[in-house]
């Protein structure tokens, strides 16, 4: 099941990049780079948490003492959840603001292109919360998949998505970066006084609590059924076991 999730993501990821590329030269027009340069970062969450694995979990196996490993896996974390919002940045793509007059692009391939776009950005950023808690699980050293279906989990779970949506609305809106964070007091500024606007307060609440109920709900459809079907493995290996 897992590996069909992740083989099912990277494959999504790879259409909507084959529908952006191929646009130019079937339709004779310019590349649309930001689409390009957005799946790009939609996907580096996903490199970080690859390199979190290859490195945390071989500190976890030779024993390596826990305030080390808790210090590298915090840093590799919070790097991580940087970047998060930038895949589900890629729902803000439903709009055919690209298309440009003269261009010659149907505009059903268009609709095609933004709707892939923005469900890749949908399953990456599922794909990269399950995995974070795959990895949390591995660190503190519970392999019950019963946990992935606990209240901490799903506490876990909606505090993230809360982030996600609240940084997607400060990337379209703040027009913030997640290398912005090496300057935290303009960043800071530039969200307070976006905050203080008219308006701006109210909007950025219900984008937020909006935005991860429809996270959340993505969540429950995608890995739902894969956290029941673990359980009802470890279910089933408990009930046979002598």
């Amino acid at each position: 099941m897992l590996n069909s999730l992740v083989v099912g993501v990277l494959l999504m990821n790879l259409f909507a990049a084959a529908l952006v590329v191929a646009r130019a030269p079937v339709y004779r027009t310019r590349l649309y780079r930001p689409m390009l340069l957005n799946l790009v970062l939609s996907a580096a969450p996903l490199v970080v948490l690859g390199v979190a694995v290859v490195v945390v979990l071989p500190l976890v196996v030779v024993g390596v003492a826990r305030p080390v490993v808790a210090t590298i896996a915090a840093v590799l974390a919070l790097v991580w959840l940087l970047l998060l919002p930038n895949s589900g940045y890629l729902i803000t793509e439903l709009n055919l603001n690209h298309r440009r007059e003269g261009e010659r692009v149907p505009e059903w391939y268009d609709v095609m292109l933004v709707l892939v776009l923005a469900m890749s950005g949908v399953l990456t950023t599922v794909l990269n919360v399950f995995l974070m808690q795959l990895v949390v699980l591995a660190v503190v050293r519970d392999d019950s998949a019963a946990a992935l279906a606990s209240p901490q989990a799903r506490l876990f779970e909606a505090v993230l998505l809360l982030l996600v949506a609240f940084g997607i609305y400060l990337g379209r809106h703040v027009r913030l970066n997640s290398w912005d964070v090496k300057r935290p007091h303009v960043v800071l500024g530039k969200v307070v006084a976006h905050l203080r606007s008219p308006g701006a307060g109210g909007n950025a609440l219900g984008f937020t609590l909006l935005g991860a109920a429809f996270f959340a709900l993505m969540y429950l459809v995608v890995i739902g059924p894969v956290i029941q079907g673990l359980v009802d493995l470890e279910q089933l290996r408990e009930a046979t076991r002598p």
